[in-house]
């Protein structure tokens, strides 16, 4: 009678792969879940594809306004300036892109698609992984448009295409880490429009308070002091160097520490904001 009533712990209710404890089973299990909604997510922006606007029309336009209204009075050469600028409106752009995830998440929630979510017998965590890996294919649009137009008005790669690309990959992956931030606050707000402003209101500094489109020494010694402590002045330096040569330093090093420490401190707190709330 005792026998006929035990569980067996040689599967998992939900994955029937291992014991319900199983640590890679688990692994497994949420990383086959992300996939499954970054699929969705990609779906869902390829039959929008008006989503993709702000990725691809937007840092043209940066370039264009910096390029041909400031080039000439900031370095006397707006091929000069273009080389200088392009890198970092490449890492802006993506920043840019990455709001749109806690946009979309925020109104997802709203809608009740999480509440489906929730009732499937899936990772809590996988909605959110999945909306970040989502919108990786944005990142990879804003970068292939941008570069594109830079070339037809006169960039050019100074160094060879597998630096250029460890520039962009690295670019991407900070601007994955910046999504937690906008994830989390796409959890926490209420409106989606309030996600949008409050996101903004995080980029502005962070963006236009770097060497963006004009070197660190030029600026006042307060503002000095902010560009140098800021993560993205390190990783627009780090695209700099990779994608038009250059001394690298230790940006490389300093972007990739600062993308791991994004991820380490608002990842676990998206997800557990996530969790209270639905």
């Amino acid at each position: 009678m005792t026998a006929t009533l035990e569980r067996s712990p040689a599967t998992s209710p939900i994955t029937g792969a291992g014991p319900a404890g199983q640590p890679p089973a688990r692994t497994f299990r949420i990383a086959r879940h992300s996939l499954a909604l970054a699929r969705r997510s990609l779906i869902k922006t390829l039959r929008t594809p008006e989503q993709l606007l702000d990725v691809t029309l937007q840092p043209v336009m940066f370039v264009v306004i910096f390029v041909y209204l400031l080039g000439g009075a900031i370095s006397g050469s707006q091929t000069v300036y273009l080389k200088y600028l392009l890198p970092a409106i490449m890492v802006q752009s993506v920043m840019f892109a990455a709001v749109a995830t806690g946009f979309s998440l925020n109104t997802d929630v709203k809608k009740g698609v999480f509440d489906r979510f929730r009732s499937l017998p899936i990772a809590r965590s996988a909605p959110l992984i999945g909306s970040v890996m989502g919108d990786l294919a944005r990142f990879v649009v804003s970068i292939v448009v941008l570069l594109g137009f830079g070339y037809a008005i006169g960039f050019r790669i100074g160094t060879n295409p597998l630096t250029a690309l460890a520039g962009c990959l690295l670019v991407i992956f900070f601007a994955s880490a910046i999504t937690w931030i906008f994830v989390l606050l796409g959890v926490i707000m209420r409106e989606p429009g309030a996600v949008q402003g409050t996101a903004f209101l995080v980029l502005f500094p962070l963006t236009f308070g770097t060497n963006m489109m004009v070197p660190t020494d030029t600026l006042p010694g307060w503002l000095q002091a902010w560009v140098k402590i800021n993560p993205v002045s390190d990783v627009m330096d780090a695209a700099r160097a990779l994608l038009t040569g250059g001394p690298v330093g230790d940006t490389v090093t300093k972007s990739l520490l600062w993308s791991v420490g994004i991820i380490v401190v608002f990842a676990p707190l998206a997800v557990r904001f996530y969790r209270r709330r639905v």
